[in-house]
């Protein structure tokens, strides 16, 4: 695959937009050709579905929560046969459950690697995204995403790494990446600011503005398994100049 082949855009960066029709015109004018949903857009499939027709948009994946994997597989799987999706990541515990102890982080692995054994069954790929919060300690050295991926154990259960939040979580990524190379399917693409810029934007920056060395790290991140690369941005103050700057810098990185 090429950069273009590979590429895709994760909706969440857009969402100040507000409205789907301006979010995924602003990422087809961007020029990316895929988008990562997130888990509400799975709940109107069939309209989504049309929209995306409509920009000569294809969905690459999609975030899905804890609740809906839950509550209505059913429904998810459907959604994801109406939008041609067949991988798929669960975002993040809720809140409430971000500080809890070894044992409740192993079950929660253990039962995310269930729903991937089952969502296997039907040609979708389940795993898991992560945040910074993963990274803390919670039985002597071993850290919340250690414990998560030990309670899936072999089952299916793949892994779409979130190379900055890695480094937020104050850990070399790369490590992390051949570590766990064979669950990896998909990389989020964002960037880190340099210290003291972009506090409006929590401290991120479009990528290739950043402090992270994306040239070397979308080699490893490919070269570890990941089909898609999905750019992101979680507070852009300029979400069409985000888009558009991150492809920029992108299609530059194998010329």
């Amino acid at each position: 695959m090429s950069v273009t082949d590979c590429l895709s855009i994760q909706l969440y960066t857009l969402r100040s937009l507000e409205d789907l029709d301006r979010i995924l015109d602003v990422a087809a004018e961007a020029g990316y050709r895929r988008v990562e949903t997130v888990g509400s857009q799975l709940d109107d499939a069939a309209r989504v579905k049309a929209k995306l027709d409509a920009r000569g948009l294809a969905a690459s994946s999609s975030h899905v929560s804890l609740a809906a994997l839950r509550e209505r597989p059913e429904a998810v799987v459907e959604a994801c046969r109406t939008l041609g999706i067949t991988d798929l990541y669960m975002p993040a515990v809720p809140p409430e459950d971000r500080d809890m102890a070894a044992d409740g982080w192993r079950a929660v692995g253990r039962e995310l690697g269930q729903m991937a054994e089952r969502f296997a069954k039907e040609g979708i790929r389940l795993g898991y995204h992560n945040h910074h919060w993963e990274l803390q300690p919670k039985a002597g050295p071993t850290t919340a995403l250690e414990l998560l991926f030990e309670g899936a154990g072999a089952s299916p259960l793949t892994w779409e790494v979130d190379v900055a939040w890695l480094v937020r979580g104050h850990v070399d990524p790369k490590p992390w990446i051949e570590r766990y190379r064979n669950r990896i399917t998909a990389a989020h693409v964002k960037d880190i600011a340099p210290a003291g810029q972009n506090e409006d934007q929590d401290g991120w920056a479009d990528v290739g503005a950043g402090v992270l060395d994306w040239r070397d790290l979308w080699r490893v991140c490919r070269a570890a398994g990941a089909r898609w690369m999905v750019v992101e941005h979680d507070k852009p103050a300029d979400p069409a100049r985000t888009a558009r700057a991150s492809l920029a810098f992108l299609n530059g990185i194998e010329g």
